[in-house]
């Protein structure tokens, strides 16, 4: 996924501990995974991690979708979409979540368009960031 968006190759072992670190404390995420069958195996179609930021502005959670990956060939087959439907329901459901935020890459065209169809709007918000390498 890291490679398909940004050209970048990330240590097996660092993702291994951060998936890890994810699963042994619930509260730092939660990841959403669309199964499919294909010659009588279950397999992974696609995934995303909900992420939590707290807005003072409005006492409330933002779920923050990061980790979106649909494997190739899932592709434009509503896998994203059934994960962020589902997703955007267990919000709805939630008192304190305030909205569902997401950010990806500017070039991104096919993830724009996806994103657009679900009724999500770009705001004028940029992201900033000093990246420490690890």
């Amino acid at each position: 996924m890291a490679w398909e968006t940004e050209q970048r190759k990330l240590d097996p072992e660092r993702v291994l501990g951060g998936v890890s670190s994810l699963l042994e404390n619930p509260a730092r995420g939660t990841y959403y995974v669309a199964e499919a069958s294909e010659a009588g195996q279950t397999v992974i179609a696609g995934q995303l991690l909900i992420t939590h930021e707290w807005s003072d502005w409005r006492n409330g959670d933002f779920w923050w979708i990061q980790s979106v990956y649909v494997a190739e060939p899932y592709r434009s087959r509503g896998v994203f979409r059934a994960l962020y439907q589902h997703v955007h329901e267990l919000a709805r459901e939630q008192k304190n979540v305030c909205g569902i935020r997401l950010y990806m890459d500017a070039h991104n065209d096919q993830a724009r368009r996806a994103y657009e169809r679900l009724g999500m709007k770009c705001t004028d918000y940029q992201v900033f960031e000093i990246d420490f390498v690890l």
